[in-house]
């Protein structure tokens, strides 16, 4: 018999539970999808490290990653729910101000 609130034999040893999610990066040349479970309560840096794309992905290698979740941007210690797919932006190649500038010059 159980008693509510007495100690269970999984009390502090019993880890949180898992939820799926997606890391999704879209490189130069390739697209990398990483599935993995994670326990709940990650955050999107713990689940990007737990991914393994630091390792995969030489180019994100000491750089500040931009991210978000579906679309959205959001901060690295927010925390993953199941099923998110979290997104590595590249950073912008081009400023887009300047190059509308430049098509519309091009235009006439």
């Amino acid at each position: 018999m159980h008693l509510h609130g007495a100690p269970t034999p999984c009390m502090g040893e019993c880890a949180a539970p898992l939820i799926q999610a997606v890391v999704a990066y879209a490189g130069v040349s390739r697209a990398y999808l990483f599935e993995l479970r994670v326990p709940a309560g990650t955050t999107v840096e713990g689940a990007i490290a737990a991914s393994g794309a630091y390792s995969v992905i030489a180019e994100l290698a000491g750089q500040t990653l931009d991210v978000g979740i579906f679309g959205r941007s959001c901060s690295l210690q927010d925390p993953v729910r199941d099923g998110d797919r979290i997104e590595i932006y590249r950073p912008l190649t081009a400023d887009p101000k300047l190059a509308r500038r430049r098509r519309v010059a091009v235009k006439g």
